[in-house]
């Protein structure tokens, strides 16, 4: 079968890789590289937009200027004068806004020109839709390079617009890396802008191509090594960097490339027999070209004299039962040529194996259309609309084929198709099977047990999607269908719901890209509802009730068959370059295929006669509350207030109340924030995070961020005597801090979007305390923006690691690097793909005194030798994206300027990290406690039980006041602490540290017990955030050093305290 579409290269974008596949693969970076004739390995192509990507401001200027009658080169002259203090470049740098730039500008070129110039107008032209689109020689030269497996970045002198966005009319997913002049400070040709976007490309200068117009910015990058490439007219610049890449960047047949090297077929022995049957006598070469689709049937684009042919093999190797049916492909398209369905002309199936090593068959070439991404980007809504009509249509002229009429009556069994397909790929993937797919072994058990009653019989596709289909250029018309190889007669609603598939696959997802995150009413793109009515309604019958039966049996059968793709890669039969990373594939698409179960399985519950309608929340705040305080947050009736504090570390500040005017203010726009924007989002968060998707992160998390960002909302963690300049963080005290943390606490999804999550405030802070300013610009800097993660590797498996003496892990210095061997777990943060740093604790010198013996060092998470066994999970909960992975590190090589601090200092470090870092925990579950209790009196406010409202029970009372008391008391030893850690410091604090870090996760676990209890079975569920508040509070026992470390340290420091009232050792006598 053709399964082009999972792997399209358009979609592959190589940053998601590090999700789905570390588990199993590790960090691979340029798996792929490309040498060309002279042998030097690039692995990214760095473009310029303006001139490059898009025309350049001097080209625009030049034809508005005609149209406009002002003086040639008016607005050239204005761009570069004054050079790097013009009005131009600090536009660029982001130093002006639009509004004064062009009064200024203006001014300039009038000045120029000796006229009124009115260079609005030119700037609204410039930064028109109409203007700035990209070449589309340029798209396709990006698709191909990064099909090659190559990195694309952009790096562009560009510009603030009048609505605070950045100047970028390009599609972002084309890049792994994108530069802005605006956002950065600096412009081309300064050499740090270029060495920012190697330092994130992760690359050596020597690894990159760079594309520019300009002779000083190629000259500039020329000098750092860098090899460049002057852009006159796109097109020449295209055949240049073909020649560097070794790629077909431009050919006139999209989507093809050179034969792969195991792909490759007798040449001499298929042109004879071409000619043969051709009767073709030229004397020109054949062009053997290889589509870059077709991980099951390769195939391959033939141009013999005046032919263009297709060829369609089976790939070699021993293959399973049924499958790689090429004869079947051949036999019904050309009974559909005569039948009104549009297909390609085949001339011959050869079965004979001689020729090139397998039977193949031979249709025309068909130019025209294949939409590759189905969000149709580009294109009206209108037009989506057509061609999604087209889509529908056809596809209702094959289920119309008649068959009889055309001896397709035989062509498959007739009846009972649904099942007889389960059956089958239930085999197909037993005789593949690698491991254990837990959603795979339910859905095998399921889907026999649902089948529709009714079942209608035609001729059916098997594979019917926007990309098998071939569309007029100019018009929503299909040309021809593709891709014949699983047709047989079946029930018709299969090919409907697999060609709405990608209605639920996201836009970043790698094999294929969907539309899942898209507002498809937006885009003019009919939802999978929509697409079954318009298809029934074409087709004449009633609308069906059980699509979502037909979705999950769409998904089980794509995971089946990925299941059998990355089999082959396993052996090297697979025609995808790609295809030996689909390891993760089979159990992505099996778990959207349950999804899918679970929603026809609640229709079929919902459509049962009930006594009495079954009513639920599905939001966690329920009940009305006052706007002033959001509930489960302290106001002043809990605590008394204290008097307004001035911004020093002197005074113990025990209420929100006593916080000092700027700090309130944080607090109250946190809390209105929260309220306005978490709270509501969760249910959808949840979802998320229990979706197939999960180790992707959540859009919804992403703009979230973005919002605290604008209001000041970000990294608050970082202490005031941390940063005193307040140079990375707010500046907040430990105490203040304390407050809102508390407030974050409340959501298990809140430290995130303020950039206030674990591991990463106890690395940026280790960062900001112990880290050179090169390790600082690298790691600290991209930290504190929010555009990575990081993890901290110190706990493994085959040592108790609660004593960090007992390590095991080596950091061994070798050859000028350090060599780092060990194996970790419970990293928390290591499968999200964001994480780009590892803070990596081992030995270097396993021989000095107990406590000099570990070193910590900066580990880069695309470092060769990493490699993730497994995802951990925490009472079943696998805390996605970032998760809490086990990992080997084998042999990883980094440089000796990544240590910190030096040799010997790591248990030093550790421990300063972990200071505030046990306190941010404590402060986060006062936080959970709160929320829990406030929503258990909610709860019981609103229930009956024999004959009362719970809030009436003298056990639930107890339970109130006991989960009162104690959330005071542990949270005034939590800002006790933190007081004693900004006036005497982290050191002096240890005593108290370790008290709240064993008081404060028992407390919280006993306050949410006793609110689930208050629930009964609803606490459990995933409707409540609850369940996963104490699965993490109980986990917070171990975190940091479990509880019996701290009772240790604690009882030790109370013996060694002599300055306590002692009673005598010796009893009294009365």
């Amino acid at each position: 079968m053709s399964v082009r579409w999972l792997f399209q290269p358009s979609a592959l974008h190589w940053a998601w890789r590090t999700a789905a596949l570390r588990s199993t693969l590790g960090r691979q970076r340029g798996v792929l590289r490309w040498t060309h004739s002279g042998g030097h390995s690039y692995r990214a192509v760095i473009f310029d937009m303006g001139g490059v990507l898009i025309p350049s401001p001097g080209t625009v200027a030049a034809e508005w200027e005609v149209q406009n009658h002002i003086p040639s080169g008016t607005i050239l002259k204005a761009l570069i004068r004054d050079g790097d203090s013009g009005p131009w470049m600090r536009f660029m740098r982001g130093e002006m806004t639009t509004e004064a730039f062009l009064e200024e500008f203006g001014r300039l070129c009038s000045e120029i020109a000796k006229t009124s110039v009115p260079v609005n107008s030119f700037f609204s032209l410039l930064t028109s839709e109409q203007v700035a689109k990209q070449f589309p020689v340029m798209t396709q030269a990006i698709s191909q390079i990064r099909a090659g497996g190559l990195q694309t970045a952009v790096l562009t002198n560009n510009f603030y617009l009048s609505n605070g966005k950045s100047f970028l009319p390009l599609d972002r997913k084309q890049f792994d890396v994108v530069v802005e002049s605006c956002l950065e400070g600096i412009c081309k040709p300064d050499p740090r802008i270029y060495q920012l976007c190697l330092q994130r490309l992760g690359l050596q200068p020597s690894e990159a191509i760079f594309l520019d117009d300009l002779g000083q910015n190629l000259k500039a990058a020329a000098s750092l090594g860098i090899h460049t490439i002057k852009v006159g007219q796109p097109e020449a610049a295209v055949k240049e960097l073909e020649a560097l890449v070794g790629l077909p960047l431009s050919g006139d047949i999209p989507n093809t490339r050179p034969v792969r090297k195991t792909m490759e077929i007798p040449v001499d022995a298929l042109e004879k027999y071409l000619k043969g049957l051709l009767g073709t006598h030229g004397t020109g070469p054949m062009e053997l070209l290889q589509f870059d689709h077709g991980q099951s049937n390769p195939t391959y684009y033939i141009r013999l004299a005046d032919r263009q042919l297709v060829l369609r093999k089976k790939p070699p190797g021993t293959l399973l039962p049924s499958a790689h049916a090429i004869e079947r492909e051949f036999k019904i398209m050309k009974a559909l040529e005569n039948a009104g369905v549009p297909v390609p002309t085949v001339l011959d199936l050869c079965e004979d194996s001689s020729i090139i090593g397998t039977p193949f068959y031979l249709m025309e070439y068909c130019p025209g259309v294949i939409y590759k991404d189905p969000s149709l980007p580009g294109l009206e809504p209108s037009q989506r609309q057509a061609i999604y009509a087209a889509m529908n249509q056809v596809l209702c002229r094959i289920h119309s084929v008649d068959l009889q009429a055309t001896g397709l009556d035989s062509f498959g069994k007739q009846g009972d198709y649904i099942l007889r397909q389960v059956q089958t790929w239930t085999k197909q993937y037993r005789a593949v099977e690698t491991s254990s797919v837990p959603a795979m072994e339910r859905l095998i058990q399921w889907l026999p047990l649902h089948i529709p009653k009714q079942q209608r019989t035609t001729v059916v596709h098997g594979d019917f999607r926007l990309d098998n289909l071939i569309f007029h250029p100019e018009k929503a018309e299909v040309l021809a269908v593709l891709d014949w190889e699983l047709s047989t007669l079946g029930d018709p609603f299969a090919d409907v719901a697999y060609s709405c598939l990608l209605h639920y696959l996201p836009s970043s997802f790698p094999i294929l890209k969907g539309f899942r995150d898209m507002d498809v009413t937006q885009l003019g793109i009919p939802t999978m509802e929509e697409y079954f009515r318009m298809y029934c309604l074409q087709m004449g019958i009633p609308p069906i009730d059980n699509a979502n039966f037909y979705m999950a049996f769409s998904f089980f059968r794509v995971a089946a068959i990925l299941q059998g793709v990355y089999k082959r890669s396993l052996t090297g039969q697979a025609s995808s370059a790609i295809a030996e990373q689909s390891g993760k594939f089979p159990e992505f698409m099996a778990e959207l295929a349950w999804d899918f179960a679970i929603k026809e399985g609640f229709r079929v519950f919902k459509e049962m006669p009930a006594s009495k309608p079954v009513v639920r929340t599905y939001h966690a705040w329920a009940g009305s509350r006052p706007q002033r305080t959001p509930a489960g947050v302290r106001s002043s009736s809990s605590v008394a207030a204290a008097a307004p504090s001035q911004e020093t570390k002197g005074g113990l500040i025990i209420s929100p109340e006593g916080l000092s005017p700027r700090v309130r203010k944080l607090y109250d726009r946190l809390l209105q924030f929260m309220k306005e924007n978490v709270y509501p989002l969760e249910p959808e968060l949840q979802r998320h995070q229990a979706s197939a998707d999960r180790w992707s992160p959540s859009p919804l998390i992403e703009d979230l961020k973005e919002k605290a960002k604008a209001e000041g909302l970000w990294n608050l963690f970082l202490p005031l005597e941390t940063d005193p300049e307040k140079k990375y963080g707010a500046g907040l005290t430990n105490v203040e801090y304390a407050h809102l943390c508390e407030v974050m606490g409340m959501s298990l999804y809140a430290p995130e979007i303020f950039n206030c999550s674990a591991p990463d405030t106890g690395n940026m802070e280790l960062l900001v305390r112990y880290g050179t300013e090169e390790q600082k610009a690298r790691w600290l800097v991209p930290l504190l923006e929010g555009r990575i993660r990081s993890c901290f590797a110190m706990t493994e498996p085959k040592v108790a690691s609660s004593d960090a003496s007992n390590i095991e892990a080596s950091i061994r210095e070798e050859d000028g690097s350090y060599v780092i061997n060990g194996h970790k777990w419970w990293i928390t943060g290591i499968l999200d793909p964001r994480c780009k740093l590892c803070v990596f604790m081992g030995k270097t010198d396993p021989q000095a005194p107990r406590h000099q013996q570990q070193s910590i060092i900066l580990v880069p998470m695309d470092t060769p030798g990493i490699n993730i066994i497994r995802p951990l999970s925490v009472y079943g909960l696998e805390d996605p994206p970032g998760g809490h992975g086990e990992v080997r590190f084998k042999d990883v090589r980094v440089p000796k300027e990544n240590i910190v601090l030096g040799p010997g200092r790591g248990f030093e470090i550790a421990q300063g990290r972990l200071g505030p870092g046990r306190i941010h925990h404590c402060m986060r579950l006062i936080g959970y406690s709160e929320r829990a209790l406030s929503l258990m009196k909610t709860r019981v406010m609103s229930r009956t039980a024999f004959g009362k409202p719970l809030v009436e029970h003298g056990t639930i009372l107890a339970d109130i006041a006991r989960s009162r008391v104690d959330i005071e008391q542990a949270r005034l030893l939590v800002l006790k602490a933190a007081h004693l850690m900004d006036v005497a410091g982290n050191k002096a604090a240890a005593l108290e540290i370790a008290m709240i870090k064993m008081v404060a996760p028992s407390m919280a676990y006993q306050v949410i017990d006793r609110a689930i209890q208050a629930f009964g079975a609803a606490g459990l569920s995933s409707d409540y955030p609850l369940a996963p508040f104490l699965a993490w509070a109980r986990a917070l026992r171990f975190a940091d050093g479990p509880d019996e470390v701290h009772r240790l340290t604690v009882a030790k420091m109370e013996l060694r305290n002599h300055s306590r009232l002692q009673e005598p050792a010796v009893p009294r006598v009365l």
